[in-house]
């Protein structure tokens, strides 16, 4: 029995190692400007598979590869924070009302809505699910994570997933260095539009003060004048991320259309610098990326 316990604790041991060096290989990765990578991200997890939001589409996700779920978050009447991207929980689940009238207790009696409109038998994770469903597999970026920081903390720590966290918003410089002045590891995206006059003075300010891994890059239109910003922010070994989800956000060249046409769409998006792209349709995209030769480097 005690030969066999210590063969069991050896084997967790090394499955443990195996999944932090995955991480490990996620961020270097991330960190790196290597352009022969493209970093992918499951918008709200492979929500095709498994309700959005939920631990189904996450793990969904980490089997299809890939490298990092957005997910997005709300805070309970009684203080817990939970995944749901919308305020109601009419749209996604079997019940109708505001998580922020709701406590955790009563959120969790309801099932999880899938794509098709029926029922699963998943319910509203908590973030702490959500990231103990992450730990070693995926990254993950926690939408609004920033405007609760302190108040997540504790469970970022609790599940030791600070260097699985990736945070993103419109935030100053200043600003970012003060919410993460207790943190070491979590890695913050500045996004900015650029159809706005200011984004370039928003741009300069982060690459010369803060030295981000990515920029998240919004255009509405594919021939605004600022496009001209994504080879200047890859010039300084910065990654550019593009959101392919819906057409306002990345100039027309969006998913659906993709499913039509690759190369005229996440082709024309990888060809002006995009090395990070967040999905909709995860698999294909993995696909069309591995037949470009874009998902084997950056080791």
């Amino acid at each position: 029995m005690k030969k066999l316990i210590t063969a069991v604790a050896a084997m967790l041991v090394a499955i443990s190692a195996v999944a932090q060096s995955h991480i490990d290989t996620l961020r270097r990765r991330l960190l790196s400007n290597d352009s022969s990578y493209v970093f992918v991200v499951a918008h709200r997890g492979d929500w095709r598979s498994a309700p959005e939001n939920s631990l189904g589409a996450i793990r969904s996700a980490a089997d299809k590869g890939a490298d990092m779920v957005e997910i997005d978050i709300h805070k309970t009447k009684d203080g817990h924070f939970v995944l749901m991207h919308d305020g109601s929980i009419d749209r996604t689940t079997d019940g109708r009302g505001n998580i922020g009238d709701m406590t955790l207790q009563q959120l969790k009696t309801y099932r999880l809505r899938n794509c098709d409109g029926t029922f699963s038998d998943e319910a509203i994770p908590t973030l702490e699910e959500a990231l103990l469903e992450c730990k070693g597999r995926v990254l993950v970026n926690i939408d609004k994570g920033q405007d609760y920081l302190s108040e997540i903390e504790p469970i970022i720590k609790r599940t030791g997933t600070e260097d699985h966290v990736v945070l993103k918003g419109g935030n100053s410089v200043d600003d970012v260095k003060n919410k993460l002045a207790g943190y070491e590891n979590i890695i913050f995206m500045p996004v900015v539009n650029l159809d706005k006059a200011s984004s370039r003075k928003y741009v300069a300010s982060f690459l010369t003060q803060y030295g981000p891994a990515a920029i998240e890059v919004l255009f509405s239109k594919d021939d605004i004048a600022n496009l001209d910003m994504i080879p200047e922010i890859t010039a300084t070994g910065c990654r550019v991320w593009v959101n392919t989800l819906w057409a306002s956000l990345c100039g027309g060249h969006e998913d659906e259309k993709a499913m039509l046409d690759a190369d005229a769409n996440w082709g024309w998006v990888l060809d002006r610098g995009a090395t990070i792209l967040q999905t909709d349709r995860l698999p294909q995209l993995i696909e069309y990326l591995n037949a470009r030769g874009l998902r084997g480097g950056g080791q």
